[in-house]
């Protein structure tokens, strides 16, 4: 192994990660350094700081994320109305970037060679990490233990927590248990029954939500605010970004929305299952696309949804430092200088759907689209030169096809 005298290692305190704590340890005889990100995952985080203190750990980072998770990779993407697929809001896709900036930042600080991550070799985390260091410092090394040690099974796995004395949640000794990853903007889930597309997800794979059939009968009303294409406020109160989709995934998820059953398609080449729930995203995807309806022009309207597909695989294979998507980004934060205003939902059984919506920088005009007499001249002779000039090359199509 290449002699390192330092690794930061990304590392949450689970199972995984603590034993790869112990073989980095081992393996490279260095001191490691741990990095813990508080993305709002909802799990006490200090009993991470006391896993590693025990594994010998001095240098312990623990660092809360959530605001700038949520103001500098959630609000640009949401933007952009990104969905991979046409369905997937990126929740573990846009915090992996973030993860790796600060993991570079702690290398810099201590003077580390390498970083570490507990990705697997199959999965696509491994990319959107070490992508992300190459952009970033192309001199750090990335440690990936999955695809270098020889553990191949989960049995070997335990073997080696037990003989290095790292302790075992009894709930890890039996089956293997679902591959669970939160934060603000979402829970995703994957394995077990769920790798079988034919099987119905069991109920308590769900988190986050309740079962729409289950949700409240009576509807729910919320008012999201923007400026500049961002959300600012919810029902007229302010809130940090944040606090934002924090509020919104309690009031989506007593309704049941933002629930995603889906078989998607691996950057590395594979199909995979997973059950996402992201009840504030789902929220302020419908609100953002609300507000722009009456702010944007049409052709950048549409051009926005032209380049959306490009920009979600873009996140979704690991590329958010590269320099097309601060190209596109470019192009998609220009075109929100006007999206502000106000948007209202309504919460009920599973959606989240668009009731009304207001902005003094609105597009629309009632006087133009009425039926009534308008106050704006508009001339419906016009119209008939309009569709003459669109319908001549398909009237010239049309008398070919019939010699």
């Amino acid at each position: 192994m290449t002699k390192l005298e330092k690794i930061v290692l990304s590392y949450s305190g689970g199972l995984d990660t603590s034993i790869i704590l112990k073989w980095l340890q081992e393996t490279y005889g260095c001191e490691v350094v741990t990095f813990t990100a508080d993305l709002g995952q909802g799990e006490e985080l200090e009993p991470a700081r006391a896993k590693a203190e025990m594994s010998g750990v001095k240098d312990i980072r623990i660092v809360d994320l959530r605001e700038e998770f949520v103001r500098d990779f959630v609000f640009p993407m949401l933007r952009a109305n990104a969905l991979y697929e046409g369905q997937y809001l990126l929740g573990s896709s846009i915090a992996r970037p973030l993860i790796a900036k600060h993991l570079v930042g702690i290398a810099r600080e201590v003077g580390a060679h390498a970083v570490a991550h507990g990705a697997t070799g199959k999965g696509n985390d491994q990319l959107r990490f070490e992508l992300a260091v190459n952009a970033l410092d192309p001199s750090i090394k990335v440690i990936a233990p999955w695809r270098q040690w020889n553990i191949r099974s989960r049995m070997q796995l335990l073997e080696y927590a037990e003989k290095h004395r790292i302790p075992v949640p009894s709930d890890k000794r039996g089956e293997a248990p679902f591959s669970i990853d939160a934060n603000l903007l979402h829970t995703s889930t994957e394995g077990k029954s769920l790798e079988n597309p034919a099987e119905v997800a069991p109920d308590h794979v769900y988190q986050r939500t309740v079962d729409p059939v289950d949700a409240p009968d009576t509807p729910e009303i919320v008012t999201i605010g923007f400026e500049r294409g961002d959300p600012v406020s919810v029902n007229g109160k302010a809130m940090t970004p944040a606090a934002l989709p924090t509020e919104l995934n309690g009031r989506g998820g007593r309704h049941g929305v933002g629930r995603l059953d889906l078989v998607e398609n691996r950057f590395i080449g594979m199909k995979s299952r997973g059950i996402y729930e992201t009840p504030g995203g789902t929220i302020l995807l419908t609100a953002h696309r609300g507000i722009e309806s009456i702010t944007l022009d049409r052709a950048a309207a549409h051009l926005k949804d032209e380049i959306m597909p490009r920009y979600a695989e873009l996140i979704y294979n690991g590329f958010w430092f590269a320099p097309e998507r601060e190209m596109l980004q470019a192009l998609i934060d220009q075109s929100q200088a006007f999206v502000s205003g106000e948007v209202t939902l309504r919460l009920y059984k599973g959606s989240a759907s668009v009731i009304s919506r207001t902005s003094r920088c609105s597009l629309y005009s009632a006087d133009l689209v009425t039926f009534e007499e308008s106050a704006i001249a508009y001339d419906h002779h016009d119209a008939e030169g309009f569709i003459r000039l669109n319908g001549l090359r398909l009237r010239s199509w049309a008398a070919r096809n019939r010699r």
